[in-house]
């Protein structure tokens, strides 16, 4: 795996834990920019340099203008580079609705305990709530790719009984064949979702705690959900980034932290333990000169 990180933040551990999911040869459709698109390239970098990505435009395989600028737009020259092939949503929506597009790879406002994704808004639609960006194409490719791997934080607001509007489709209503009567391609599914805290699966079409990072607690991600999920009978502990992967994360894919540089610092201690580091005492531990 590499030399354990002495070192990281909570997206970078979220980002290096997805990537090691990325698998050779296999097609994935990725939500422009942001964490889903820095776990793929990291992937590709690193260990999977066959998997195939999409744009969730429907750009083929490009490379960020490295190192001018990572990949974080959509529908742009920038995120077209060295691309295999320039494509539409339309013609990516039609190459995955006849079975061609592996997994999809998305960020999420909200999810349930059946998968299903609320990027649109808070609250009561029809009444007061706070309206977001909306999906993009992220109904797409929850609909129509075989499996999708959503990417979130732990936090109670973010795991909630029932989303506030269904953006994209998880397994609907929970019961068996939901996804097939609302006329979703025959077993298209959820697959995962991946926190900084949790890796969590599916158990009959309910979500399934699989696995918690060496930092915290299993009880510390229960506390941040506002359901309990099923429990799988072992759960692993997640590997932490290395300093291989952080290497290519903080000098090629992402220098100006425009990704990464989000959530709390974890240190690891000379007997392999993890904590948080508060940030009062992160600051005695500069340099003076930073």
């Amino acid at each position: 795996m590499g030399t354990p990180a002495g070192y990281f933040n909570e997206r970078e551990h979220q980002i290096c834990v997805v990537a090691r999911m990325i698998e050779n040869a296999r097609t994935y459709w990725v939500a422009g920019g942001g964490s889903p698109m820095a776990s793929i390239l990291l992937a590709k970098k690193l260990h999977s340099p066959d998997a195939v990505y999409v744009t969730e435009d429907g750009v083929v395989n490009p490379e960020p203008m490295l190192p001018l600028d990572p990949l974080m737009t959509m529908v742009s020259s920038r995120s077209g580079y060295r691309a295999l092939q320039w494509g539409t949503m339309n013609t990516i929506g039609f190459q995955a609705q006849i079975g061609l597009m592996d997994f999809g790879i998305l960020n999420t406002l909200q999810v349930d305990p059946y998968g299903n994704i609320n990027s649109t808004a808070t609250g009561d639609y029809n009444g007061e709530h706070r309206r977001f960006g909306g999906p993009g194409g992220a109904d797409s490719i929850a609909a129509m790719c075989w499996k999708t791997i959503l990417m979130t934080d732990q936090q109670k607001r973010k795991f909630v009984p029932r989303v506030d509007f269904i953006s994209s489709p998880g397994f609907l209503d929970g019961t068996e064949g939901a996804r097939e009567r609302a006329g979703l391609p025959r077993g298209t599914a959820p697959y995962r979702v991946v926190t900084p805290w949790a890796l969590f699966d599916y158990e009959e079409r309910y979500l399934r705690l699989a696995g918690v990072s060496p930092f915290v607690t299993v009880e510390q991600v229960l506390e941040e959900m506002s359901f309990e999920p099923k429990m799988a009978k072992e759960i692993e502990t997640l590997e932490t980034p290395t300093e291989e992967e952080l290497a290519v994360l903080r000098t090629e894919l992402d220098q100006r932290g425009q990704i990464t540089d989000v959530g709390r610092p974890v240190i690891r201690h000379d007997d392999g333990t993890y904590e948080f580091v508060e940030e009062e005492r992160e600051k005695k531990d500069m340099p003076s000169s930073w």
